[in-house]
């Protein structure tokens, strides 16, 4: 059945154009990164910070208790040692191809862009990005992996932030609404990894209008009926078969 299914996707893939995928916190778990949700990921800091990790990655958290947001972001968040698995590797194939147009992602891990994806928009920011709130220097992840306590600016001794989308802020309208174009125009979304519960990133799904909606995850999700294939199975496992033995390019 399984086996059946993957079949589908691969003559999808092939007898497609432009393909965009959205992807969620699935792609990621693949590469040792926890989920959001599970009792096994971030929930699990509840019982040494007895705060929820969307009251500590709160900008009114990141304001008021700087100091704690950042012992929590390290020993919870950020992950330098992960690396890209089998679903950002071939997505990064599949865009060197021509086929894949764009990755529209909700992690803020920055494995795409390791893997060889370009065309990479992030709705929830990078930690692979940070910058001073006062004079706006950029600084890269290893800033804040190897400062101490709260980082400060080099150049003018003020608050580093990452350059991600905290609880309580808004998502980029330039990344939204060239993610919005991406769906559009594509004649398939392929969405992995994620349960489509979380807005407004999930609602860009009703965006698309082109002929194959794949959902890849899991467990099922709410846009299950509405989609033209659905794979409940490892994303990285389901992309690598559907691809192995199709394309020149190697993973």
């Amino acid at each position: 059945m399984i086996m059946n299914k993957i079949g589908k996707l691969r003559e999808i893939i092939k007898n497609s154009n432009y393909i965009v995928f959205f992807g969620g916190a699935g792609v990621s778990t693949e590469s040792n990164i926890p989920d959001f949700r599970s009792e096994e990921g971030l929930y699990s800091a509840r019982e040494v910070y007895n705060h929820s990790p969307e009251e500590m990655l709160s900008i009114s958290f990141f304001n008021n208790h700087t100091e704690t947001f950042y012992r929590y972001y390290r020993e919870y968040i950020l992950h330098p040692e992960a690396q890209p698995n089998d679903a950002h590797k071939t997505l990064a194939m599949l865009e060197k191809e021509g086929i894949l147009k764009a990755v529209i992602t909700q992690n803020i891990d920055g494995l795409h862009q390791k893997a060889g994806s370009r065309e990479v928009l992030e709705l929830h920011g990078s930690v692979e990005r940070n910058y001073c709130s006062s004079c706006h220097k950029k600084f890269g992840l290893e800033y804040i992996t190897d400062s101490i306590g709260v980082p400060k600016c080099n150049r003018c001794g003020k608050l580093v932030r990452p350059d991600v989308v905290l609880y309580g802020e808004g998502l980029e309208t330039e990344v939204i609404d060239k993610s919005i174009h991406y769906i559009e125009n594509a004649d398939t979304l392929i969405v992995g990894g994620t349960s489509l519960v979380v807005y407004p990133a999930a609602g860009l799904i009703r965006y698309f209008k082109g002929k194959n909606l794949v959902l890849i995850n899991k467990s099922g999700t709410p846009f299950d009926a509405r989609a033209d294939l659905v794979i409940n199975e490892s994303i990285g496992k389901v992309l690598k078969k559907a691809v192995e033995n199709t394309f020149q390019t190697n993973l």
